[in-house]
């Protein structure tokens, strides 16, 4: 019987499995995709916000700005790509200017360091390409971009060096209190434990109403988006937000941590994990992310997608016990992404309240790193190349990732089971022409290192077959 039962591996998930995994705990993770990361997690904003927009008081407010801290720390850690770039909250009216005053008299009250409300024209002196438009900005130093899926992976993995057991591909069908924890129904099987968190995100409430009566009601929203090629990648520094209204932090322009420029979301409520891009939610973005930065170039979009955020009607995070050992980690949309270490460390307390012993291992591991050939100084690349040819033989060109690096994600703590799985893990398809060139090439190296012998290939989850063959009767299958 394990000690922790985690339902999800989303970064609400991961941030619980790795902080758990300090303690002398047996800890098991059931995500029902065939990765980490597979949901809200992969498809957002990539912001680590600096924590002015929460009303006082809420989860959301306490968790964020604490999440952030700890999300500096753990990205230095685990290496994952992180950046200090600050925000803009762009204001075009006079009422915006007055909301202004509201997100900096709140965001001191949440203890967020720095904040400063600039003129329009201080404001651009810092980005000479927002808009003439723009009145006055509320300046957040301490926000932040990062890559949120590599994030994910990182906590992830580390929990698995540090002994946690995930289960892939276990998709939760039920929930049964025993006398001494939860016997957890999955699609390949049972998995018994004694306390159990939902980290199921937009399978939250389903999951909740598996152990307990409904108290809250899950409403999804989509957000689509824009990424822009490199070329665009420094037309703004900081992110560019405008006002928030009802529906949230509003159409944004961001710079990300690969380099590239993206543009979103809008915000429309949807039935499920409705992923589907629209040309009027995509004009929507384009035509108000103009608004803060004219001249940006849409011309130079790579990729449109869109992302679903698991928002409720409670208007905060539940992070509770809903069932005797049974815990809700639910409604984490924004700032779930800036506040998964902070949650993590919250729900610790929960079940340490609960009866959950936690004592600490000495040889806790917290460090990680990952080779990213590009990067390297000149000396360096030629030195791994000698010792490991690979190296030398590059697979995207866009990227500029190389074979070695593709062949080390498989001997990862958890290895990818499809070609996106790669993506993530290296960045080969990430770039401008979007898997075209590479794509042939990691399909061979993922096929041969999983042993495939030509067949089920996935571009991503169950299902997603890159290759199917017509049998004798004319009829297809993978």
């Amino acid at each position: 019987m394990y000690d922790v039962i985690i339902i999800g591996c989303g970064i609400t998930g991961a941030a619980a499995a790795f902080h758990l995994s300090r303690y002398k705990l047996r800890i098991c993770v059931l995500e029902g995709a065939n990765d980490v990361s597979c949901g809200t997690t992969k498809a957002n904003s990539a912001i680590l916000h600096a924590g002015y927009d929460p009303e006082p008081g809420t989860l959301m407010a306490r968790l964020n700005v604490r999440g952030a801290d700890l999300a500096a720390q753990l990205c230095g850690a685990l290496d994952v790509p992180y950046r200090r770039c600050g925000s803009f909250v762009a204001a075009f009216t006079e009422g915006d200017e007055q909301t202004l005053q509201v997100l900096l008299r709140r965001g001191q009250a949440n203890g967020v360091s720095g904040l400063e409300i600039l003129t329009g024209e201080e404001a651009r002196s810092l980005e000479p390409n927002l808009s003439p438009e723009v009145r006055a900005v509320l300046h957040a130093p301490t926000a932040a971009i990062c890559s949120p899926w590599e994030y994910c992976l990182a906590l992830a993995e580390t929990a698995v060096v540090n002994g946690a057991h995930l289960k892939l591909e276990h998709a939760v069908t039920g929930l049964e209190r025993m006398e001494q924890g939860w016997r957890v129904h999955t699609t390949q099987g049972d998995v018994e434990g004694r306390f159990v968190l939902n980290a199921a995100g937009l399978g939250a409430q389903a999951v909740h109403e598996m152990a307990a009566p409904r108290d809250f009601v899950l409403r999804p929203s989509r957000g689509q988006y824009y990424l822009l090629d490199k070329s665009e990648g420094d037309r703004v520094g900081k992110v560019i937000f405008q006002c928030p209204g009802p529906l949230g932090k509003g159409v944004l322009v961001t710079p990300t941590v690969h380099g590239n420029l993206m543009a979103g979301p809008n915000a429309e409520p949807v039935e499920g994990d409705d992923t589907a891009t629209t040309a009027a939610g995509l004009d929507f973005v384009r035509r108000t992310a103009a608004r803060s930065v004219p001249s940006v170039a849409f011309g130079a979009v790579i990729r449109t997608f869109a992302g679903v955020r698991s928002a409720t009607d409670r208007g905060d995070f539940i992070i509770r016990e809903a069932a005797p050992g049974f815990f809700d980690l639910a409604g984490i949309c924004s700032p779930g992404l800036t506040a998964a270490p902070a949650i993590a460390e919250y729900a610790a307390g929960l079940l340490s309240d609960a009866g959950l012993k936690l004592e600490e291992k000495p040889d806790f591991v917290c460090s990680r790193k990952h080779i990213r050939f590009k990067e390297l100084p000149p000396a360096e690349k030629a030195a791994l190349v000698a010792a490991h040819p690979a190296y030398g033989r590059i697979v995207c060109r866009c990227e500029t990732v190389t074979e070695g690096e593709i062949l080390d994600c498989f001997r990862c703590p958890i290895p990818p089971r499809s070609l996106d799985g790669v993506k993530r893990r290296v960045g080969a398809g990430l770039g401008r022409c979007q898997g075209g060139f590479c794509g042939p090439r990691v399909a061979e190296l993922l096929d041969r290192e999983l042993g495939l012998g030509g067949r089920k290939l996935l571009q991503e989850n169950a299902g997603s077959w890159l290759l199917a063959e017509e049998t004798k009767g004319g009829h297809s299958h993978v």
